[in-house]
């Protein structure tokens, strides 16, 4: 649903809600500097502005394209500026686009084309009045004030995303086996949406602050660059931040690997013991077979086994143990064969 207000800012710090459009084009001829703020326009009420206020044809269709990365054009009579709000809920992150037109005596800003419900610049009218010292000074000292509180908003995202990576890093130290690497991949996605939008952001504060806008005047660019800064740190945290998950996802990779040795290594010591009880009882496997298969008479005299029965188990003990002994000999020559090779070959 579009929303439309238009204010009227003095010098002497009054501020004015107009009742219409017009009235707001008007008072741009009076003194004042207007501040003309839409939510969810359409593309003919912005074109409205184009003779009136020399809006560039370009502009408006700027404003109502979607996905467009943060910009600055400069053009005779405004300077056109794309900024990018985040808002972080329900594990989405959402992009809104805030759109900024200065001019020498006006300031539009165009937000919500592309929000569903949410609208980036819902308490601002708030904050300017609480700034309005500093609002009174110009278009350029509004355009700081909103500027900044839509930058300001990204750190709540900032802290949303970070308070998801620490869970992450937790649950995968404390219990591997309901960690979900997925969620390290949406958080990298997430980064990556921030980094984007901050990096363009930058770079346009930078032109600011080199005094390359024509609409800002040296006075405010002092302002402009504690802007920087926060974007700058902002910047400097999605790169960390970036960093981590890559970290949190080796480390996964690492432990799942240290968990499939440990298991492998549990099946060779299985195997190991199976085989060798196998070998100990092979050769008396086929012993007690070829005995089991004669009858008394066929190995010694039936009036002997008595005595021939007894030495014959006795023989087969002897016999294993011999055998078990044998193969555990055989098993430290191995290994210390190993100790001795040298590392790397």
């Amino acid at each position: 649903m579009s929303e439309y207000r238009f204010f009227s800012i003095s010098p002497k710090g009054k501020i004015d809600k107009l009742n219409s459009l017009e009235d707001a084009i008007a008072e741009t001829k009076n003194g004042n500097y207007t501040w003309l703020d839409f939510y969810q326009p359409t593309r003919d009420v912005l074109s409205t502005l184009i003779e009136p206020l020399g809006i560039h044809p370009l502009t408006v269709e700027d404003c109502t394209d979607e996905n467009l990365v943060p910009k600055i054009e400069e053009y005779p009579n405004n300077t056109f500026i794309i900024f990018n709000a985040f808002t972080y809920a329900n594990n989405i992150l959402a992009t809104d686009e805030v759109d900024f037109i200065i001019g020498e005596n006006y300031l539009i800003t165009v937000s919500g084309f592309f929000s569903e419900g949410r609208k980036p610049l819902k308490d601002i009218y708030k904050i300017v009045e609480k700034e309005l010292e500093q609002a009174k000074q110009g278009p350029d000292f509004l355009l700081h004030i909103i500027m900044d509180y839509v930058v300001d908003n990204k750190f709540v995202a900032i802290e949303a995303l970070e308070d998801e990576l620490d869970n992450a890093e937790e649950l995968l130290i404390n219990d591997t086996t309901k960690f979900n690497p997925s969620e390290l991949i949406r958080l990298r996605r997430n980064l990556l949406t921030l980094r984007k939008g901050l990096f363009h952001e930058r770079e346009i504060l930078v032109k600011i602050c080199r005094k390359d806008c024509q609409f800002v005047s040296d006075k405010a660019i002092y302002h402009f660059r504690d802007i920087y800064d926060h974007l700058s740190k902002f910047f400097e945290l999605t790169e960390t931040y970036r960093e981590i998950v890559s970290s949190l996802l080796e480390m996964n990779i690492s432990i799942l690997n240290n968990m499939m040795t440990k298991t492998a290594n549990e099946t060779n010591l299985s195997v190991r013991r199976l085989t060798l009880i196998s070998t100990v009882f092979m050769p008396l496997t086929l012993l007690a077979g070829i005995g089991g298969m004669s009858e008394w008479s066929m190995m010694t005299d039936p009036s002997n086994w008595k005595i021939s029965y007894p030495l014959f188990l006795l023989a087969m003990v002897v016999i294993g143990v011999l055998n078990y002994l044998l193969i555990r000999r055989l098993e430290r020559r191995d290994r210390s064969k190993w100790k001795e090779l040298p590392i790397g070959k």
